[in-house]
Parts: structure tokens; sequence; C-alpha cells
């Protein structure tokens, strides 16, 4: 393969080039893995800077599995910032991978995870700077296949014309079942549409290109937007799941970056799934089951993890750490096993409801920065209504025990325009928020009071595929700015700061969660007028989307603003999360209702599919049922 770093070296050494952070181009970090004599080789990438993807732990856990089949070898791939990749452009050097700092269009496949919908430009400024045909009809028989995943995955229509295949699911096991399939067909000549044909055969594989794709009227009429042109391809895609995961080493080995990167810690993944509920929450959805590691096996990595790596800090990963059946014992050992180290201890994920007295002295160490709570909505009704599963009592007892512990800083998040959400719902964010100042002054000594602070984060909601509120529409920009406006009018305390995201981006990112296939035309015409990086602020921009919008013939408020009722058939319907379409319609009654559903990890079954579709149970060291 084409050895780029005599070029990439150059570009970092010109005179008077002002090129940001140029370790995020270097390799050979400290225990990165590179087989050159491997015959197949993949290309793993995040579609966005070295600092954010490093951090990412698909990309990681990926490229460990691959690179653990003989004869193929995984390299990493990141999109160069802004600076860099003009810079290529104008030096006509193509995108390469970071451990051979090979083109990436010499690799026989590459992988791009999509971890949010901001980065659909991304995946195009990746493919063009690699040289490889934006369009999986325009690729030749040589190039690379393009295979996508990740969350986005789950509404895959925006991004299907772009990838070859996409997979749903957890890829520990699929991804290298698709490209053992890969390299056997290429190396029996294959041609590339009948490779794609089998892959489409493979379990949680959605081949876009052999499906014919429906007008609304007709889509509604069959029960589905797309059908397949062959009688032996899926019409219904299910996704992979990882039925190893429980019982897997929950170390899994991790690479020391030059620079600093986002999260730059030991993770350690100590469960997968959830299942409280929360209507809005697509991970919560997707990542069903629960599946627990054991406490030996966590603390085990942990030891291990820390000692490979040299890092201070430790972070016990997954969508809810503390809901961990083992997670006291878990802290506990930890803690014995670290104390006078200088090693803090962190757990991403707080859980009202399970952040007591112990608890917060459990996750202390020493080191007492910002918490982060989520009670999501300020009323209890509108709590109900996303089945949150919390009081104002827990969020005051979860208050009491950390400043207790000794924090003196919270941050409080909420989302703005939930279905059915009022303005006095509004209020009493502010309201709650006061409350919550009020406990944490009083928990902590008369002398120190005068450091507490408490802050307001509020995202607006974006409603996603596969869950019960995909049928509901997201508030206008023009009303989320009104019910921010209320907000800080609402809040009394100088002390409490409110803080909130964009909603000119939300409107992006709803358009890409529940649009159709018509919208990868507005991601194409949008990067070609210029859109990349959208999820950095400085970058976004709203009237370049608008543009590509009227210039494709494509409503973005019609798309991400429209309100369905429950029959209706959404463009992702083909793709399953392995959930029955009856429990999510199920849930957004009982939401209507203001009726909540227990969490079934540890009451009684709340029938959504997963475990009776997937054949597949529950997985905690305290109960394992399907």
């Amino acid at each position: 393969m084409t050895d780029l770093w005599p070029r990439i070296e150059g570009l970092l050494r010109q005179a008077g080039r002002s090129i940001e952070r140029p370790a995020r181009y270097l390799n050979h970090e400290w225990g990165c893995t590179y087989k050159p004599e491997a015959s197949y080789r993949f290309c793993m990438t995040y579609p966005d800077t070295y600092e954010l993807g490093q951090a990412n732990q698909a990309v990681r856990i990926l490229c460990n599995c691959v690179n653990a089949v003989e004869g193929m070898a995984a390299e990493r791939a990141f999109l160069p910032a802004a600076d860099m990749c003009d810079l290529m452009r104008a030096e006509g050097v193509p995108a390469f991978s970071l451990e051979s700092c090979a083109p990436v269009a010499e690799f026989d496949a590459v992988g791009i995870t999509l971890p949010h919908e901001l980065a659909a430009t991304n995946v195009l400024e990746f493919l063009d700077l690699s040289g490889v045909a934006l369009r999986s009809v325009d690729r030749k028989e040589s190039d690379p296949m393009v295979f996508g995943g990740g969350p986005c995955a789950f509404n895959a229509e925006p991004y299907a014309p772009f990838f070859d295949a996409i997979m749903l699911g957890e890829g520990e096991e699929s991804l290298p079942e698709l490209l053992e399939l890969h390299r056997r067909m290429k190396n029996e000549g294959a041609a590339r549409a009948e490779m794609l044909h089998a892959m489409a055969k493979l379990p949680g594989v959605y081949v876009p290109s052999l499906y014919d794709v429906l007008e609304e009227n007709e889509a509604q009429r069959r029960g589905s937007w797309v059908v397949p042109r062959f009688d032996d391809v899926p019409s219904v895609i299910e996704k992979r799941l990882w039925e190893g995961f429980a019982d897997s080493d929950a170390y899994e080995p991790m690479i020391v970056p030059f620079t600093e990167v986002v999260h730059d810690r030991l993770n350690v993944e100590i469960l997968r799934g959830c299942t409280r509920g929360c209507r809005f929450c697509q991970a919560g959805m997707m990542y069903r089951p629960v599946r627990e590691r054991s406490a030996d096996n966590i603390v085990s990595a942990v030891c291990r993890g820390l000692a490979d790596t040299g890092y201070d800090e430790v972070s016990l990963t997954s969508l809810s750490s503390t809901d961990h059946s083992q997670i006291e014992q878990i802290l506990r050992r930890l803690n014995r096993a670290l104390e006078g180290k200088g090693i803090s201890i962190s757990i991403p994920s707080q859980r009202l409801d399970s952040f007591g007295v112990d608890m917060a002295e459990l996750v202390a160490g020493g080191k007492r920065g910002g918490l982060t709570f989520a009670p999501e909505a300020g009323t209890q009704r509108l709590r109900d209504v996303i089945n949150k599963g919390v009081t104002e009592d827990d969020l005051f007892g979860a208050i009491d025990a950390a400043f207790a512990a000794g924090w003196r800083r919270c941050k409080l998040y909420f989302m703005i325009g939930l279905p059915t959400e009022t303005d006095d719902d509004i209020k009493g964010i502010a309201s709650l928020a006061q409350r919550a100042y009020d406990r944490a002054k009083k928990a902590v000594p008369e002398n120190q009071r005068g450091n507490v602070r408490v802050s307001i984060s509020c995202a607006l909601f974006v409603p996603k595929a596969q869950t019960p509120f995909q049928w509901d529409g997201q508030i206008s920009p023009e009303e989320a700015k009104r019910r921010i406006d209320l907000l800080r009018r609402s809040v009394k305390y100088r002390a409490v700061d409110v803080h909130w995201h964009e909603p000119d981006v939300s409107l992006v990112e709803a358009m890409m969660s529940r649009g159709g296939r018509e919208v990868a035309d507005v991601v194409e015409t949008a990067w070609r007028a210029g859109a990349r990086f959208d999820a950095w602020t400085e970058l976004f921009s709203l009237d370049g989307w608008k543009a590509a919008c009227e210039a494709c013939g494509v409503s973005m408020e019609g798309i991400a603003q429209a309100t369905y009722d429950t029959d209706y058939i959404p463009p992702w319907s083909h793709l399953s999360a392995g959930l029955f379409v009856k429990f999510l319609q199920r849930e957004r009654r009982f939401a209507q209702q203001e009726k909540t559903t227990p969490d079934c990890t540890y009451d009684t079954c709340s029938a959504c599919g997963v475990c009776m579709g997937l054949n597949t149970a529950i997985q905690t060291q305290e109960v394992r049922h399907g």
C-alpha cells in the first residue's frame, strides 16, 4: 500500500502553515496495532476529528475484533479538521489511515460509524477526500466496499445511497462475518453486484441498492417504504445482538493518544442496554436487553487497564451505570484496590433514584467537580408522560447526598418541546431548579454556601426513529425560543444559570432522524454548497440547509414537525431494533394517558418484543430472564 507519510509530514512542516493540532495526524500511539503482513485491510472511520473519534468506543471495539482475525488488519481513520482538509485538497493528498498512513481508497473495505445526525455531511467530505465515489451506484469494481453502522443506522434512509451496506445493531460478531464474506468472494473474483447480493442475506445487514423506494401513498398501503428487488432479500432487517457480551472480558485494549482527546481516560463498559423505558430515548430502545458484566470481571479489567495505559482516571461506562446490580460492590472494591494511588473513578450517567448517600461517597474519590442529573421535565405529570421514572424526592435526595459529600456544582438536564408540554411544565423547570438550589445550600456548611451553583441545561426534543415518540413532531424553532425565554424569565435566582442548545441545529437533526431517502439528496446538495462539521456551532449554517431543501423540493419543517397517528408507516419501518410496533404504539398511548411502564429488568415483562423476537434474555448478576 502507498505510504503517504512523507507527503503528510511535508504538509505539517511547511513554513507559514498554521495547521491546528498536528498531533491529530501522527501514528504509532501507545497500544496501537499494526499488521503490515495482513492480506485483507479494513479502515474503520469516525467522521469527525481525531480528538472526538479516538474516544469513541465503537471504533476501539470493532478495530480490536477485526485485528483478532487471522490475515485481517483494521486501521483507523478520522476526518481531518477543516484546515487540513483544505490543505490536502489543494496539494492533492487523499484521506489516509493512521496506522500505515495509506490512502483510504486502497483498502479492501471502509467502515464509517454514524454517531449522530449532524455527521452526515462529514461522511461525504471523507469519501470525497478519499477519492471514493459518494454514491454506491457510481463505485467501480476496484473501489473499496463502504459499510455503515451506529445509532443513525436505525433510520438509514437519509444515508442509504452513500453506503454499499449498512449494519444494524452490535458489530462484535457481524462485522468480522461481513468482512470474511467479502474477503472470500473477492478472492474468488466475484463481481461487486454478486457480493452485495450475498451480503444482504447476512443477518443484520441492509444493502440499500437492492430495494426500490415507493411513493408515500403506496408505502402506506403496502406497509413499507421499500420493496426488495429479489425474492431472497429480506423485507425486514433486524438488528444483530452480541450474546457474548455479559461473559466477555470487560477490558478492551485501548490506545493512549499523543494529544488530549474527549473523555481522555480509561473506559470500561460495565453493562449494555437499558430497560428504564424513557419514551424519547433511542439508545434505551435500540440497545435492549440489559446485559451486565460481573463485578470480578469489571474490577480485574480496571486494574489491568490502568496498568497498561497509565491513566489516572477510569470511567465505568454504560447508558445507566448506577443501574448495575453490583455497582456498590464494584465501587467499594475499586476504592480499596486504588486507595492511595491518586486514581479517580467516574460514573458518567447517574440515576437520580440510585444516587443516595452511600453512592455519593463511593464515587467521590479525591475529586469533586460537577455532577449532572437529568430530571428531563419540570413537572411530575410530564415525567410520567415520558416514563422517566423519577420524582422530585429522588432529585432532592440526590442533591442532599451529593452536596453533603462535598460537591458544590450541579447541572440539571431538561428537554424542551416534549409531547404534551405546556407553559406550566416550562415554569416547573425553573421552580424545580430553584428548590434544588435551596436544598443544596442547606446541605453544606454555612461558610461554603456562596460556592453552591446549580445550572439548567436544555435541549430541544428531537423525535427519534424506533421510539414511542417517533410519530410526534418537533416544535418550531420560534416556539422553542419562546419557551426558552419563558424559562429564563421564570428563574429568579442569579446563582441558577440557564443554558440551551440552538433550536436551529435541532431542526436539522429532526429532519435527518425522521426523513426518508429523499433527504440523501438534501445532504449531498448541502455538502456541495459547503456544509461540513455541522455539529460545530461556528460552522453550522441553517440557511445552507434550507437552501439545499428548497433545491431538492424537500420540506425540512414538514419532516421535522409533522405529527402522525400511530398507524402511519415511517420510512424506517423495514429496519427493526427488535421492538414490536404494537409496543411502541402502546407506549405512545400510555404517554398520552400519563401512564407509566415499569422497568422490566426488575418488574414484569413489558412485552417490547426484543427477548422474544431475538431469542435473547435480560442478563444481570442478580436475575436472568427473558
